[in-house]
């Protein structure tokens, strides 16, 4: 710390001016926001969790239009955070994007509620037969539905990152409490998870969907009352850019415009800004990487227009590494994408009861994935990664891109046991002539298990990994922008598998064949579909590697007055 006391990286409260270290920041503000985000990701989860049963048996929606319709919402959610981090970084700053987009979230949350709860907005039931929804009822019960997922394009990529500037990364000590942020961030959510999955599931199917619904909108408002009484312990980040995602535009037309240039033969002989102005802004000076040499013809000086320098081009090359990175994780996102939509579809057939009288909602064995993130993530934090720190020397145990991959090939052995279950699942509905899509097959639900647990244990290592590859790759003023690669992953992945079973259902029901992906899942193969997602996810593990080993990190340095402080180191994934 300063002189003064003050945080190091520039950081402010709410009103603009200075902090002071000892009084902000860390894990006493991050309490609040880990707080939020607990009881955020139950309001989420108690939607998302069990929506595709609802779709089923209240809207009467079939397998293909249900799992669909999920995914498409699933893909929205996890995609308008594009928006939101580019509002965030460009115009309002991450805490007043957040507090817009939360009361959008509540609003939505308050809809959907009314949509399941109110009689003229629902389907009449009678002796536990529900009518078939009339067009205003769906219209208004999905229109509430997206208007979350407006909401949440707002506060999903900010809010992380918001706690993430909590930590002072010139501050050595505080740097070093920053490295298990992201796992106890991820616990968080899913302990919110954990709770929607094994209460709210079971209120819904039991009791009643608006309390089901109810409950966890009640949960989103107390979040916010929880994060808002944070308030006077927050840092807030400085923007220092108006528009950082503009540099991307302006480095690609000027390298364009000087394609015809020759290069120096050294890196330093191209623009940059002397250290003082660094000293003066606070930014921070990224340094040349020998990749995407194109682009560095945008940094040669020369008469005829204002090169670029060194720092801008080089977070342009970032943001196309973190670009190649992404793409590789979007067939991850494809079997992420089961749990709440194929998997829960296959639980339904099978036997559920615990006990005699009690029988447990499906959507509630996903609570077994949440269980498992919930223990794996100590462990992985308390004991792995220091274990690997002394075999490494590397301060997080293994580098970002082996942690992804280590989660990658830990999900395709999870689709390929879902594969075999269902293999099992079917031998079952022969022996005993099962026809009917409500017949109960004779087999435990638990026999899916294992599948939920290693997709549980895989995410420990790709989705939390992913979160805190994109936030340190990002370029210092497009943080928000840069975590929704993980935000957009998820998205487009969830549209992903929207579009592969609707075409694997058209393809293979075609000529009045039986769809892998049928009406009636007693009759379909679900298991051919989960041998299609092992082979893709094989091919690109595959891909993968060859992409990682081509990736170069990000080497940063932040000057002070006298000193230079350097982070990040140029190596590929060490395999």
């Amino acid at each position: 710390m300063d002189s003064k006391g003050y945080a190091q990286d520039g950081t402010v409260d709410l009103h603009g001016k200075p902090v002071l270290a000892e009084k902000t920041g860390k894990w006493n503000a991050c309490a609040f926001l880990v707080g939020y985000e607990a009881f955020e990701r139950m309001a989420f989860y108690g939607i998302a969790s069990n929506l595709v049963v609802y779709l089923t048996t209240q809207l009467h929606e079939d397998t293909v239009s249900s799992v669909r319709n999920v995914n498409n919402w699933s893909g929205a959610v996890w995609i308008t955070p594009i928006l939101g981090a580019y509002i965030a970084d460009s115009y309002l700053g991450r805490f007043w994007t957040f507090t817009f987009s939360s009361l959008i979230y509540v609003i939505g949350m308050v809809l959907v509620t009314m949509a399941v709860s109110m009689k003229f907005l629902k389907p009449s039931c009678e002796n536990g037969v529900c009518s078939k929804a009339t067009s205003s009822q769906i219209a208004f019960f999905y229109t509430s539905l997206y208007i979350i997922a407006i909401g949440a394009g707002g506060t999903k990529p900010n809010i992380s990152t918001f706690g993430a500037d909590q930590f002072d990364d010139l501050n050595p000590h505080e740097k070093k409490l920053k490295a298990s942020f992201f796992n106890w961030w991820m616990f968080s959510t899913f302990t919110g998870a954990l709770f929607a999955t094994l209460g709210l599931v079971y209120i819904q199917e039991n009791v009643g969907w608006g309390l089901g619904y109810g409950i966890p909108t009640l949960g989103l408002i107390l979040s916010l009352i929880i994060f808002y009484i944070g308030t006077p312990l927050y840092r807030h980040k400085v923007r220092r850019t108006t528009h950082p995602a503009g540099d991307l535009f302006m480095v690609v037309a000027n390298a364009f415009a000087n394609a015809k240039l020759k290069l120096p033969p050294n890196s330093s002989q191209l623009h940059e800004l002397d250290q003082q102005y660094y000293v003066t802004t606070r930014k921070r000076r990224v340094h040349h990487t020998p990749v995407f040499r194109f682009l560095d013809m945008a940094a040669i000086k020369h008469d005829k227009r204002q090169p670029c320098t060194v720092t801008q081009v080089e977070g342009t090359k970032l943001v196309l590494g973190m670009a190649m990175i992404w793409l590789v994780t979007l067939i991850p996102s494809t079997i992420w994408a089961q749990i709440n939509t194929l998997f829960v579809k296959q639980g339904t057939t099978l036997d559920r009861h615990v006990g005699p009288n009690f029988q447990i909602p499906a959507a509630s064995l996903g609570s077994f994935f949440t269980l498992s993130m919930l223990i794996s993530i100590p462990m992985y934090d308390r004991y792995f990664v220091p274990f690997m720190q002394r075999k490494t020397g590397n301060p997080r145990g293994i580098t970002l891109l082996q942690r992804l991959g280590i989660g990658f090939l830990i999900q395709i052995l999870a689709i390929a046991i879902a594969c075999a279950v269902e293999v099992k699942r079917l031998h079952i509905i022969k022996v005993n002539q099962i026809n009917g899509p409500n017949e109960i097959v004779p087999m435990s639900i638990f026999y899916l298990l294992p599948q939920y647990v290693l997709l549980g244990v895989a995410d420990v290592f790709n989705a939390i990994g992913l979160l805190e590859f994109f936030y340190d790759q990002s370029p210092e003023d497009m943080q928000s922008l840069g975590t929704t690669f993980f935000t957009s992953g998820i998205g487009v992945g969830n549209f992903l598998n929207s579009f592969l079973v609707t075409m694997v259902d058209k393809i293979t029901g075609r000529g009045g064949g039986k769809s892998w992906i049928g009406k009636n899942v007693n009759e379909s193969h679900l298991d051919y579909y989960y041998g299609f997602l092992f082979i893709l996810s094989a091919f690109n593990l595959i891909v993968f590697v060859l992409a990682s080993m081509k990736y170069v990190y990000k080497i940063e340095s932040a000057e002070m007055e006298g000193c230079e402080q350097i982070e990040g180191k140029a190596l590929g994934l060490q395999v």
